[in-house]
């Protein structure tokens, strides 16, 4: 299915800094719960990423990465899940975290 760049522009991805890692025990498949800051204008928000398998908590802590912001809330358990983080998935499940190559500011849009 083509997407037309009406649909594109629509799908809201952003800039932000992950400012806090917890584990997440209650998940169905290991993850961890991320608190990422996108900037005075999105401001802080959360959500829950299947990243383990890669990543470390304290290598998360004020990396950026590309998340999309204009989902609406999911609720994870007890958890409600406020943004999508975006990365590359492989052939088993392990997750590797889009981010820009350079520090920018938090919240801006991919585009």
């Amino acid at each position: 299915m083509e997407l037309t760049w009406q649909d594109f522009v629509k799908v809201e991805m952003r800039v932000g800094t992950i400012l806090e890692v917890n584990d997440f025990p209650e998940a169905r498949k290991p993850a961890y719960q991320l608190t990422i800051d996108f900037g005075s204008t999105i401001g802080i928000r959360k959500t829950s990423a299947q990243i383990t398998r890669r990543y470390q908590k304290e290598d998360l802590v004020n990396r950026q990465i590309v998340a999309v912001v204009n989902f609406p809330k999911k609720q994870i358990g007890k958890f409600m899940s406020e943004c999508l983080v975006l990365g590359a998935v492989g052939e088993e499940g392990d997750v590797i975290l889009l981010a820009p190559d350079f520090k920018i500011e938090n919240g801006l849009r991919i585009g």
